[in-house]
């Protein structure tokens, strides 16, 4: 099945970056869109990010935007999401989850990875 093992989150500082990693398994990963999402305490779950398979599309929150990147490298079966001018508002745990090209669901989601910005 689906495997997907998000890393690199931490405790960052205001205006500090952190790059999270999601390691994917069990599928063809280049025939997937993968989507990061955030949730924070209290809040739903929102999305971030998104990239198509081949890299060619991507598309950001208006929060993010300017602030985060979300690549992959599909030889490493991995997309990562590179976060610079951390704010306090982006703490939350993010999530990476993997779409079938052509479809609206996302079906498979990884743990979460915490991420906490400080002043």
């Amino acid at each position: 099945q689906v495997q997907l093992v998000e890393s690199g989150g931490g405790l960052a500082q205001t205006g500090g970056s952190l790059r999270l990693s999601c390691a994917a398994s069990g599928l063809t990963f280049s025939m997937y869109d993968m989507g990061w999402f955030r949730q924070a305490p209290g809040k739903e779950r929102e999305f971030v990010a998104t990239i198509s398979g081949s890299s060619i599309r991507t598309e950001y929150a208006d929060s993010v935007k300017g602030r985060f990147t979300i690549s992959r490298d599909n030889a490493k079966n991995t997309v990562y999401l590179q976060m610079n001018s951390l704010k306090a508002e982006d703490t939350a745990v993010y999530y990476c989850a993997a779409r079938l090209r052509a479809t609206i669901k996302y079906g498979s989601w990884g743990q979460g990875t915490q991420v906490t910005v400080s002043s």
